[in-house]
């Protein structure tokens, strides 16, 4: 049985043809895109740099993003709640949370029902940033998963959610 080889470029010969070079040389694939993990990954890729993109404008990262959309939804949250429906360590949302506050995002009130705990709520300046941050991302994913009829990115959301859920 012969076998075919890809011819190796020579290193000392021009460069010629650049991403079509590239892209004429893929690698093989075929067992990664078989893996949720490889696809989500690729995704996901798409998606984060978008929205490191356009979130840049409002000085919002991910998690940023997250703590402040889930207080926009559910005023006076606790950091123990935040924390466990981000799955995010205390630690990293205590600087989380302290950055928010410097930045005149939140403020902590006492919680209604459990004395030793702080409510952390949006001030008004939160909550216009957070308006605004989340119209930019429901863009931006309208924007990312553009080639996906409504219903698919619905079942692909679902899917998703099946797998961490």
């Amino acid at each position: 049985m012969a076998t075919t080889r890809k011819k190796i470029p020579d290193a000392t010969a021009p460069a010629t043809g650049g991403a079509a070079a590239l892209k004429a040389e893929r690698l093989d694939t075929s067992v990664l895109e078989k893996l949720v993990g490889y696809n989500a990954r690729r995704a996901w890729l798409v998606v984060t740099a978008l929205f490191a993109e356009r979130m840049a404008v409002y000085g919002l990262k991910q998690a940023d993003f997250s703590v402040l959309s889930l207080l926009a939804h559910n005023p006076g949250a606790t950091s123990r709640e935040l924390c466990a429906t981000l799955d995010i360590l205390p630690p990293n949302l205590v600087s989380l949370i302290a950055a928010m506050d410097s930045r005149g995002l939140i403020e902590r009130r006492p919680h209604p029902r459990d004395g030793r705990a702080l409510g952390l709520h949006l001030t008004p300046a939160g909550e216009q940033l957070i308006a605004e941050a989340e119209r930019a991302v429901v863009q931006l994913e309208a924007e990312a998963s553009a080639r996906l009829s409504a219903r698919e990115r619905g079942t692909l959301v679902r899917l998703l959610q099946k797998v961490y859920l």
